[in-house]
């Protein structure tokens, strides 16, 4: 869709910076300043124009993006509303509340979408956030405090008067207001306000209007926040577009409201009763720019469907601004008109895997959607037992998504316990993995072995249920809460000797263990079903001899042994793969190649791995109990390896432990 700027300032080059990788095209640019207007358009190859009208005339774009200054913003919208011309506007839509309430119905009356930054609450620190909000981590929200110091802007704008004369509401408070209109809905009222007009003396321009502004804000279906907007307190103090909001269960901060980019530290979160812990990206993420908001909107037109909720967001932002100068001029707690503003629907849980039928899913043949890394709760450690309920906590907080429980473990009732904790996620937010141990393979102690854990861990049914190993032991008693029991009973219970001091192997194939495995599918208590450790062989047995196919398979890689062989094979048939111990390898970590990379990328030898793990589709899931080394290991979820870089780690595989 072709589109025309109107304003061509220092952000409009930030809008046209995108617009090659976008479904956009500029059409034109009109600026007062027949100079400027032509320096951007020359650049892009277009017309230029100084004034609106004109330009409409000449230039075929239905879709005008104003990027004027902000007291410019509604006369320009309204001029091209009124022109037929659907647009998107730089913040604020208005100065006044009236003003942008009449766009907002002009847009409607004739049709035609209306658009209004900031876009940011869809840049990936802001996502993610809202994410652990829809994972109910926080539970009910009551208190937030909201910051937006946007500074001395004489110091850091070669044209500061507009942000002078409209103060820090209208410029930056826009930014955590749109923020928390897009979680909680709209403001309800200004509960109080203040204003303060502190500005260093030797200064030769002053703001027009109060320089700090605080107000506490009640929105209808969310927090009471106070906000607090300054000039003075400059953009690089403590906290910029810092926000923290505290529920009943938990706390969570976001570094920047405002945000484009991403770190892995912008966004953490801490459970009643704990320090915060980073949340780290466990994905992919790339920077917010400027004009996908603007291409959102043209995809709303071309879809039939034009798009005014941005506008609406935009008046009630001016609304709530307005409501704050009036509480600041004495008029007690003032109410804000919502404007037609709703929350945003929360984002979608991770797929959750329906029934399997027939190794088909309910939803189609394709492979389960796994988060990119899991957690390992393993006790055993170094050749020790060691107690992990403190790192899984730590996990779940960081942001892990997937856990890999089994009875062997002996402490699912400590994973049920924290599941079940104020603070947890949400059950559908939650993808567990379970595995029946060797001693259960006979149908009876399965079905007994996954009825316990599922007691113990508080659910109605795993994701997905697996065998641990494929040849079985002799059973010779229940497994529950290994973990309480001493040692010698653990061994002797999951590695029962025969008089010889051998393992006692169990009569069970593994077609009839498979067989049993699925008659747990068959209950409800499993939604797909899963194997690990097993070789190529041994999954084709159990592909050719099941009525259910496995909906993934687990089994031990890293670079020594990185079982490609499988991996594809897996990947071919839509099996996902998880790698068991991917970091334990002797001497892995101090492999030079890994280091070289690592060094080349900013990461660890651990992170090289866990992306090298990544990269190929395999789920890893490293079992770490230090805090830094869990939030490195999720957040290396968010990095891929070139070609290049996979091959040089794949050059590390040992031939011999392939076998």
């Amino acid at each position: 869709m072709n589109c025309l700027f109107v304003g061509a300032g220092a952000i409009a080059p930030e809008y046209a910076a995108g617009l090659s990788e976008s479904s956009l095209s500029l059409a034109g640019v009109v600026d007062l300043d027949a100079d400027r207007a032509a320096s951007l358009a020359d650049a892009r190859g277009c017309p230029s124009f100084a004034d609106l009208e004109t330009a409409m005339e000449r230039v075929d774009a239905p879709l005008v993006v104003n990027l004027t200054s902000h007291a410019a913003h509604a006369a320009v919208t309204r001029t091209a509303l009124e022109a037929d011309r659907h647009v998107y506007s730089q913040k604020p839509l208005a100065l006044a509340a009236d003003e942008a309430r009449s766009l907002v119905a002009l847009a409607r009356d004739r049709g035609l979408a209306l658009g209004c930054a900031p876009g940011t609450p869809r840049a990936p620190s802001q996502r993610r956030a809202g994410r652990l909000l829809a994972d109910g981590r926080l539970g009910p929200v009551g208190l937030g405090y909201a910051h937006a110091h946007v500074g001395r802007v004489s110091d850091w704008h070669d044209r500061p008067d507009s942000f002078l004369e409209i103060g820090p509401l209208y410029d930056g408070a826009v930014y955590p207001l749109a923020l928390l209109v897009s979680w909680f809905g709209p403001v309800e009222r200004v509960r109080v306000a203040d204003t303060l007009d502190v500005w260093p003396a030797r200064e030769d321009r002053r703001p027009s209007t109060p320089s700090h502004v605080e107000a506490t804000l009640a929105f209808a279906a969310g927090p009471t926040v106070r906000l607090t907007a300054s000039f003075y307190a400059p953009h690089r103090s403590r906290e910029f577009y810092g926000l923290e909001l505290h529920g009943d269960d938990g706390s969570l901060y976001l570094k920047g409201t405002g945000a484009m980019g991403d770190d892995r530290d912008a966004v953490r979160f801490g459970r009643v009763g704990r320090e915060y812990v980073s949340a780290p990206p466990d994905a992919p993420e790339e920077p917010y720019e400027y004009v996908e908001a603007v291409e959102r909107l043209a995809a709303s037109v071309e879809a039939g469907s034009p798009s005014r909720a941005g506008g609406r967001r935009g008046a009630h932002v001016v609304a709530v601004c307005n409501a704050i100068e009036a509480a600041a001029e004495g008029d007690g707690p003032v109410a804000v008109d919502d404007c037609g503003a709703t929350a945003d629907p929360p984002p979608a849980p991770a797929v959750r895997p329906e029934k399997q039928i027939g190794g088909e899913t309910d939803a189609g043949a394709a492979a389960l959607r796994l988060p990119a890394v899991g957690f390992g709760c393993s006790r055993y450690r170094d050749g020790e037992y060691v107690e992990r309920a403190d790192s899984i906590e730590t996990a779940l907080d960081a942001g892990y998504r997937l856990f890999d429980s089994a009875e062997l473990y002996g402490n699912e009732h400590r994973i049920g316990e924290l599941l079940a904790a104020p603070g947890a996620p949400d059950r559908e937010r939650v993808f567990l993995l379970g595995k029946a141990w060797r001693t259960n393979h006979r149908r009876e102690h399965l079905l007994d072995a996954c009825a316990g854990s599922r007691e113990e861990l508080g659910i109605d049914a795993f994701d997905c249920y697996a065998l641990h190993w494929p040849s079985a032991l002799e059973h010779r008693g229940e497994l529950r809460r290994l973990a309480e029991k001493p040692v010698e009973r653990q061994e002797a219970l999951t590695f029962p000797a025969d008089a010889d001091g051998e393992l006692a192997a169990d009569d069970v194939s593994l077609a009839t263990a498979w067989e049993n495995l699925e008659a747990v599918h068959d209950r409800g208590w499993a939604r797909t079903l899963g194997i690990c450790n097993v070789s190529r062989a041994q999954l084709e047995t159990v592909l050719e001899a099941g009525a259910v196919d496995p909906a993934l398979v687990q089994v031990e890689r890293h670079p020594y042994r990185p079982r490609n062989d499988l991996v594809d094979f897996c990947h071919e048939r839509g099996i996902r793969v998880v790698a068991h111990s991917p970091l334990s390898a002797p001497g892995l970590l101090d492999e030079p190649v890994l280091n070289a990379i690592g060094t080349e990328r900013g990461l660890s030898p651990a992170e090289v791995v866990i992306a090298w793990n990544v990269s190929r589709g395999v789920v890893p899931i490293p079992s770490s109990t230090a805090e830094s080394h869990v939030v490195s290991n999720l957040a290396a979820g968010s990095e891929r390896l070139t070609a290049d870089e996979i091959a040089r780690v794949d050059a590390l595989r040992d031939p011999d432990l392939e076998r």
